[in-house]
């Protein structure tokens, strides 16, 4: 189990260097506008998934073991071409409403925001069936893959085609989803076995059923996080979308531990069945991600601003100010991501729906209080106020059910024994 974290650890590591190494040549050689406009469009692209993932997306992980692969990959490429419909007949009417649509979509990438989500869509596809299939290994090497190709194809973009605007970043987008997508499909196809259909319609419904919850709080934990984007398109300037959005990017590069542990926690929890091993297990995480997190936040905010102006451009030297602001919500954040797996893992992902909905109603009078008079320092509190609003609402509700002591959270000699027998295993394996 923990040679998977490892595994899924050392490809988000990677993830993170490549994201700096894009956000270095986004923000240098392009500037804080054309890449808050990248940053738009990629926030989009996340709004518009949730539609898609209602019935293709991360339950797909939990009913990969219990369904038929043939019935899902039916149901999810049927859902994906409708839900496309109707968004590209959404933005044939939001172009009749220019001062609407310049508010959401960045004029001129409207195509190519449809596109990203398209590809997307297939992509996450594969890799939800992967983990569901707790092929772990090879869901790291195809989103490993999708980064070099991101990368590469910038860098390409930027230094052969000589294109400075946010076309590269978005190119690079599509090129890198395209080809991971392609990847995965080939590996994925062996998979399907021939042995018929579930009944669609019953699984159709199970599916929804489960999916509504999980996208309705994927919706509202978006917008927790999203919202400040828009808000500073709308009052401030899009250099401030661009410093805000690569301080986001930097300070998020802390979740690279919450999102390794969790996703394995969230493999492995939906096909264990013993509740007691379940929330043993999910307290250990709990315990050993909000630990690195906290590590990584001190030595992330010892970096002098200095090194976030060489990083990016002088025109980033308040990166340092917003990471140290969203700092409290980041090791939140850490802690969240393991409780909403737990609550998913175990098919009762109304909890987070609730703390979505507990931290929208933090982010609303935030963000509009303060990001008109405090511009992106504004979006940071905000950011931190919201998750410190979902994980208290997460651990009461995971205390509900569980009837765990908040005694019980703190770091035992057990517990640091586990790391190590867990540690040495890894290494001791040939």
């Amino acid at each position: 189990m923990f040679k998977k974290i490892l595994g899924t650890g050392i490809t988000r590591v990677m993830n993170l260097l490549i994201g700096f190494i894009t956000m270095m040549m986004g923000t240098k050689v392009l500037g804080p506008a054309e890449w808050g406009i990248g940053f738009t469009v990629l926030t989009d692209v996340t709004f518009l998934l949730i539609g898609v993932e209602f019935l293709a997306g991360s339950g797909l992980v939990y009913f990969t073991p219990r369904k038929k692969l043939s019935t899902l990959m039916l149901l999810s490429y049927s859902w994906i071409l409708m839900v496309m419909v109707v968004y590209v007949l959404l933005f044939l009417v939001l172009s009749r409403f220019p001062e609407v649509s310049d508010r959401v979509v960045p004029r001129g990438y409207e195509v190519l925001t449809l596109l990203l989500t398209l590809v997307y869509s297939f992509h996450n596809f594969n890799l939800n069936v992967f983990l569901g299939k707790e092929k772990v290994g090879t869901f790291n090497w195809i989103f490993l893959l999708q980064i070099f190709v991101q990368v590469t194809s910038m860098a390409l973009f930027i230094f052969v085609f000589h294109l400075r605007d946010a076309h590269a970043f978005v190119y690079s987008l599509l090129c890198g989803y395209s080809v991971a997508f392609l990847v995965g499909f080939f590996l994925m196809i062996p998979m399907v076995k021939h042995e018929g259909h579930d009944p669609l319609f019953v699984t159709a419904k199970e599916m929804l059923r489960y999916g509504y919850v999980i996208q309705l709080s994927t919706l509202v934990s978006t917008l927790n996080r999203r919202m400040s984007i828009y808000l500073l398109r709308q009052h401030c300037t899009e250099e401030s979308v661009g410093v805000y959005g690569a301080g986001t990017q930097v300070g998020e590069g802390v979740k690279v531990f919450g999102l390794s542990i969790s996703m394995v926690q969230f493999s492995r929890l939906s096909n264990l069945t013993d509740q007691e091993k379940i929330v043993n297990l999910t307290i250990k995480f709990l315990k050993i991600t909000v630990l690195l997190t906290l590590t990584a936040l001190l030595v992330l905010n010892c970096l002098p601003v200095r090194f976030f102006e060489w990083l990016f451009s002088d025109e980033f030297g308040q990166v340092k100010q917003i990471i140290l602001l969203m700092s409290p919500g980041l090791l939140f954040l850490s802690a969240q991501m393991i409780f909403a797996h737990y609550f998913s893992g175990t098919g009762v992902p109304k909890y987070n729906l609730y703390a979505s909905l507990t931290g929208l109603a933090v982010t609303i009078p935030c963000t509009i209080l303060m990001i008109p008079s405090m511009g992106i320092v504004g979006a940071a509190i905000s950011f931190s106020c919201t998750y410190t609003a979902i994980m208290l609402y997460q651990w009461f509700a995971f205390r509900k059910l569980t009837g765990v002591k908040a005694k019980e959270l703190l770091l035992t000699k057990d517990d640091w024994i586990w790391f190590k027998e867990e540690i040495f295993a890894i290494f001791a394996k040939k």
